[in-house]
């Protein structure tokens, strides 16, 4: 009763959503409303993507383009990890926003000049999306500690949830009124607008947990990608070897210290390296692959199904492309308006009451179904409810316990290693996808829809997987938290 007196009116609001404390409700807010700002920007852009390319292209042009996106970030991600490793997290974000806004300016420019960027578009949209998001979620484990991020990323990730909703609804009046090239804009003003509020919760969460400190070892000094842990106290420290053993990092360090006072370890080495010596990580980088091959190959026999009955459909009132985005926006919408209502009154209790290694086991469960289905019943209404399902589950659920996962990491990890999870191995999934959908419907001539019996078999070894992250997990957690 006497914390519940302390809590203002806003945090006993949010109470009813997920177990918050005194003080955390600004930064929680602040940290949903970064993360929809850029949920927003990447919905209005996901739809016009669709219809840049399907208008243009067929289903083949997307698999090619996925396969695009994982070469680029080959060079990408160790790029990325370089620079984390030398500037500090607010101007490491400010960097890579502000690469992807003038990208933007660029495409408006090319568009304006009716010069085709479906291809282009498509691949840099992949990037982005898996870059700046999983670079958002590293800044929001690096802000946390293990206890605060379960009970918080529940409020954080509906931001995710609910800005996707807002884009989706959105892109529809855009397209109508102003067009693509001033979406394109709008999306852009968006992540800068994102990019202020990150700058705020930065400051504002180093004078609350290192004004101790010298600046010198402080967040806004040091290096994003260091080798400490948050502790459960808040402090950054340097882990022991016990950390080191169950995380499954068998490099030997000299560190053999667990303090807050030691100087952090210098980087160990690339992105991709941390993560092949990594046990832990490297268990996550396969689970991301596999949900990804399952997901994007579903988003193929969904694209195939609707490429099909807009061509038959389209008549003199609308055209092909008017087709594929009147349903692509009001598909969307509802996924992501399901994975709204998910976030906003499930995830917490799943949380909380399940833990995060059984709630890591829901959406492959899901997906089983849901695949099930597409397989006895061929017919676009029910891969169309099967993918919402899924889509709806991952984007809520899903998403929130794969980034508390990080949580027990290092900030070496969240902000080297989670860039090849969340960006890599989630494109080079959507490039086996691309593989498995080309090998199957144009070299073996199969009906498209034969992908979900593939997809049923990628799903038990997924359920395996996620199981054994789930146990390495609570050991880390136990060390961390």
């Amino acid at each position: 009763m006497t914390a519940d007196r302390q809590l203002g009116p806003v945090e006993r609001f949010l109470r009813l959503f997920t177990d918050i404390r005194s003080g955390e409700g600004a930064t929680a807010l602040l940290l949903a409303l970064n993360v929809f700002l850029i949920f927003v920007a990447y919905s209005i852009m996901k739809v016009l993507r669709e219809v840049l390319v399907l208008s243009t292209g067929d289903v083949e042009t997307k698999a090619l383009s996925s396969a695009g996106q994982a070469v680029v970030l080959l060079a990408v991600v160790p790029l990325y990890g370089a620079i984390a490793s030398r500037v500090p997290r607010r101007r490491l974000i400010n960097i890579v926003t502000g690469f992807f806004v003038v990208c933007l300016g660029v495409f408006y420019a090319l568009y304006a000049l009716e010069i085709a960027i479906g291809i282009a578009f498509y691949i840099w949209l992949g990037i982005f999306s898996v870059m700046v998001v999983a670079q958002f979620w590293a800044f929001a484990n690096d802000v946390y500690t293990t206890d605060e991020g379960k009970r918080l990323f529940p409020i954080v990730g509906f931001g995710s949830a609910s800005g996707a909703v807002v884009g989706a609804w959105a892109t529809v009046m855009l397209q109508h009124t102003v067009g693509i090239g001033v979406a394109l804009l709008i999306a852009a003003g968006l992540l800068l607008l994102g990019a202020v509020v990150t700058n705020i919760v930065d400051r504002g969460e180093r004078r609350r947990t290192e004004a101790n400190l010298p600046d010198v070892r402080t967040s806004g000094t040091m290096p994003a990608a260091t080798g400490q842990v948050r502790a459960a106290t808040g402090e950054f420290r340097v882990p022991g070897e016990e950390y080191r053993k169950e995380s499954g990092a068998f490099r030997a360090v000299s560190e053999e210290r667990d303090t807050v006072t030691a100087e952090p370890p210098r980087s160990t080495g690339g992105a991709f390296a941390l993560v092949w010596r990594n046990r832990y990580l490297l268990l996550m980088a396969v689970l991301v692959l596999l949900l990804n091959w399952v997901n994007t190959s579903g988003e193929f026999i969904l694209s195939a199904f609707v490429k099909d009955v807009a061509h038959r459909a389209a008549a003199g009132v609308a055209t092909e492309a008017e087709l594929i985005g009147r349903f692509y926006s009001v598909y969307h919408g509802t996924v992501n308006l399901v994975g709204m209502l998910l976030q906003l009154f499930v995830v917490s209790r799943v949380i909380k009451y399940l833990k995060i290694p059984a709630a890591l086991l829901i959406l492959p469960i899901v997906s089983f179904a849901a695949y099930s289905l597409v397989a006895f019943v061929p017919v676009l209404l029910a891969v169309r409810w099967a993918k919402t399902a899924e889509n709806g589950s991952d984007y809520s659920l899903n998403n929130t316990v794969r980034q508390a996962l990080f949580l027990p990491t290092t900030r070496e990890e969240k902000y080297k290693a989670k860039q090849v999870v969340d960006s890599f191995a989630q494109r080079a999934g959507d490039v086996l996808a691309s593989l498995t959908y080309l090998g199957g419907t144009v070299v073996l001539g199969l009906a498209y829809t034969h992908l979900a019996y593939v997809n049923l078999l990628l799903v038990a070894v997924w359920l395996v997987v996620a199981v054994l992250i789930g146990r390495r997990y609570r050991r880390l957690d136990a060390l961390t938290g």
